[in-house]
């Protein structure tokens, strides 16, 4: 086992001897009898008591839970991530990443690799240890776009003990057909490349070139408050990980502190010590929004309606929407507080907080070595067509390395 990579991993028994995919999970992400510790104290020693149906539907298409790579806590940021390297390393065909902010598309773009978030509520979260349950799904890494492909194909199954899950026809994966020559028209917000350094501007502007020349049409879309989506995922995305993390009290199970002197003193300092700054300070902040200033996350949640149907009104005059993934001069794998994940994820979070399909394409927004990855977004439930996109768009990389 490589334990710079795997937290633990499954070279040994019937896993070993299956030939399908490869395939990376993270310890939030429940298979039986192995840690589910969810990269926090708070978990520590938490064994995963059944599989998560995404781990159920895999092992019946045939593939192979590889191991867990190590992660964020709780899965917010990418510190310590792993799963990337996994699929760099060839240790892995697939890593699944939680997305809940954009970790699996910018940890796939860092790496040379496609990435993807599929469409909030096609893919099960029943055993998914989370964090931020109206804007996580389970993101996907590889080195082949075919590959992202046939774990959707696997994955996208509904379940009847999810009620996150859509009430639409899920698209079906196991279809094969190519891309849809008459979806051609490529939406870019207005004022979009007035943020962005000059590494960025050469990356944005060679991505543009390479798609026009592809036979795509520009064409420039109103967002007017698209200012807001950092700040609006920050104030709900914090109000929902204080109120999913008020489980961990150290009385069922994870760390219990000790030398307590009665049950109260107990669960305070047992949430005292479970926890690392980053996260305290998150969960400090939902807290906040939810006792002392419930009035700020009521707006941030009108404002998210009010983002979801700009989106939806310009989607309505192209087929797709497209921005760069990562940022140059932020590193999110290195990112320590909140005001820094905020910046580092600015062009990713969006995709969550609009529950929209997200694919993150190597090999085309290029600046000197630099790859900044091109995120193209697509319409609710598009996500098939998406892939195949992503396909057409060039050669399937067979590769990728960390940088």
């Amino acid at each position: 086992m490589n334990s710079n990579i795997f937290s633990f991993s499954a070279e040994f028994g019937t896993e070993a001897g299956q030939g399908g995919l490869r395939v990376a999970i993270q310890p939030n992400m429940s298979c039986r009898g192995w840690p589910a510790n969810a990269g926090s104290k708070a978990l520590e020693n938490f064994i995963a008591l059944e599989d998560a149906t995404v781990i159920r539907l895999l092992r019946q298409a045939g593939a192979r839970i590889a191991g867990s790579t190590h992660m964020s806590e709780l899965g917010f940021g990418l510190i310590r991530n792993t799963g990337s390297q996994a699929v760099s390393e060839n240790l892995a065909d697939v890593a699944l990443i939680t997305d809940n902010m954009g970790e699996a598309r910018i940890a796939a773009a860092r790496a040379g690799l496609p990435g993807f978030k599929p469409s909030y509520g096609i893919v099960s979260r029943l055993g998914l240890i989370g964090l931020i349950p109206s804007m996580e799904c389970w993101g996907i890494l590889a080195r082949k776009v075919s590959d992202i492909k046939s774990t959707m194909a696997a994955i996208c199954v509904r379940d009847e003990q999810d009620f996150s899950m859509t009430g639409n026809t899920l698209p079906d994966f196991t279809i094969s057909r190519p891309f849809n020559e008459t979806l051609r028209v490529i939406g870019v917000a207005e004022g979009y490349e007035n943020n962005l350094t000059k590494a960025e501007s050469v990356s944005w502007e060679k991505a543009l070139s390479a798609l026009e020349q592809a036979g795509f049409k520009i064409e420039k879309i109103r967002l007017t408050d698209a200012a807001l989506f950092s700040s609006v995922h920050n104030v709900i995305g914090a109000v929902e990980a204080s109120s999913s993390a008020g489980k961990y009290d150290g009385v069922r199970y994870g760390h219990r502190a000790s030398n307590a002197g009665n049950w109260n003193e107990m669960y305070l300092k047992s949430r005292g010590e479970s926890f690392g700054t980053l996260m305290k300070a998150y969960l400090f902040q939902g807290a906040y929004f939810q006792f002392k200033n419930y009035v700020a996350f009521e707006n941030a949640c009108r404002i998210r309606g009010r983002l979801l149907d700009e989106t939806m009104r310009a989607f309505s005059q192209v087929n797709w929407m497209a921005s760069l993934t990562i940022r140059e001069n932020r590193d999110a794998c290195k990112a320590s507080n909140i005001t820094d994940i905020y910046k580092a994820f600015s062009f990713t979070a969006p995709a969550n907080i609009t529950g929209l399909p997200a694919l993150q394409v190597p090999g085309i927004a290029l600046c000197g070595n630099m790859d900044l990855g091109l995120q193209i977004t697509g319409p609710p439930l598009s996500d098939r067509e998406l892939l195949a996109f992503g396909a057409y768009l060039g050669p399937e990389k067979q590769g990728g390395s960390a940088k």
